[in-house]
């Protein structure tokens, strides 16, 4: 194993210049300031001394009502019961754990940078990336609007679920596009809420738009590019968990190792190296194209296997697609007795709703697509079965002994 691996460090000048900066209160300080973050109302949580305003967002997103769902959300592999494969929520620790390495180095404001983390998926689908295209697909056919998962995590935050998140937070969830690497990261200057709502609606109209976002602040562009490198490596290690790959180092090294402590490693000492002191976010030449290769390779030799869309194609698109419809009638019939309205629209009423707006005047569209983006993978399974029982769109889970022999007794 010794053999195989890629340990990058830091060079010996920002090593020492940054050990020289922190013994003598001289670090650069590119830190959002939180005494001048917006709120869309500003007479309430207001920052106190044990409670700044962004550490006030990372407890409103923790105690968020979907907050929990993370834990059984796929991340990239769905139906493998593997307990050692990463969900949804161990994701967004890792996103968090990692731009906070980076923020605290470069003298970031590390709250920004964990309420972003935390927050940049809660409005995942279940099934990961292929549910948000399935529910993008239907609800595009029927309203011609597009669903976005970065799109909707600021909508759970700030529409179905009124949390009064501040605007830095919420524009570098919707900025944080972890699917589109750069090799440099700018911050872009938002003037307030009415330019975001603006940026978000545009999202809904044009799919295109969400890649053309960059975050407003330094923290949103860490936590953009944290994103990625937390999913480079890790992903190839679950696959290697799940037996699709026979051994991570088999994708190939695209320079900057092919372990997943590796890759992490080698990435954040690169930028580091290139972003200390400075008001953008950087990566070598090198390293960026290292970066962009590898996320391709994992393209080619996991995301995109036969076997692994075809599957999901084949069951989960069926099942969200007959689902969204018939949750559809139910909420247009006024049928209360319907999952739609016992677990879905009761729960959001009686989870401190926004009442500036009645929730049942939001449009039914989309009021489906929030009831089916706030599952998890087993609760959206339960209800197609309960609401198709003799359907014969079935699942099959990898369990957990299918490698064993089975004893004979």
């Amino acid at each position: 194993m010794s053999n195989n691996r890629n340990y990058e460090h830091l060079s010996r000048e920002i090593s020492e210049r940054i050990r020289y900066d922190r013994e003598h209160g001289t670090r650069p300080n590119f830190a959002a300031d939180g005494s001048k973050a917006l709120r869309r109302d500003m007479s309430s949580d207001k920052e106190s001394a044990w409670r700044p305003a962004y550490l006030r967002d990372v407890d409103k997103i923790l105690h968020s009502p979907y907050y929990n769902r993370y834990t059984d959300k796929t991340q990239v592999f769905s139906f493998y019961k593997n307990d050692d494969i990463t969900r949804r929520a161990l994701h967004v620790q890792l996103v968090s754990r990692t731009a906070r390495t980076l923020g605290a180095v470069l003298g970031l404001n590390t709250d920004l940078i964990e309420a972003i983390a935390l927050g940049h998926d809660i409005g995942h689908t279940p099934f990961g990336h292929a549910g948000e295209r399935y529910i993008s697909e239907v609800y595009h056919a029927e309203t011609g609007r597009y669903f976005n998962h970065n799109v909707h995590s600021v909508r759970v935050l700030d529409g179905i679920f009124d949390h009064n998140i501040t605007l830095d937070t919420l524009d570098g969830i919707i900025g944080h596009n972890g699917e589109f690497e750069m090799d440099e990261y700018r911050p872009a200057f938002l003037e307030g809420f009415k330019a975001f709502d603006e940026m978000v609606e545009s999202c809904y109209v044009d799919e295109s738009n969400i890649i053309k976002i960059i975050p407003s602040t330094l923290e949103g562009c860490v936590v953009r590019v944290s994103d990625i490198i937390a999913y480079l490596g890790k992903d190839r290690q679950d696959a290697e968990r799940a037996g699709l790959i026979d051994s991570s180092h088999d994708i190939g090294d695209a320079g900057i190792g092919t372990i997943n402590s590796d890759i992490m490693n080698n990435l954040m000492v690169n930028i580091i190296e290139n972003s200390y002191g400075k008001p953008y976010i950087k990566l070598d030449e090198e390293h960026y194209q290292s970066m962009s290769k590898a996320k391709r390779d994992n393209y080619a030799q996991i995301y995109k296997k036969d076997n692994v869309a075809s599957v999901l194609d084949e069951t989960v698109r069926p099942m969200m697609h007959k689902m969204y419809y018939q949750l559809l009638n139910d909420l247009k019939a006024g049928k209360k007795s319907s999952p739609i309205y016992k677990h879905h629209v009761d729960f959001v009423l009686n989870n401190h709703y926004a009442h500036s707006m009645p929730y049942m005047e939001t449009e039914p569209n989309q009021i489906v697509v929030d009831y089916i983006a706030s599952m998890t993978d087993d609760y959206c399974t339960e209800l197609y079965k309960f609401l198709f029982p003799s359907s014969n769109v079935d699942i099959k889970y990898h369990g957990y002994f299918e490698d064993l022999e089975a004893p004979k007794i």
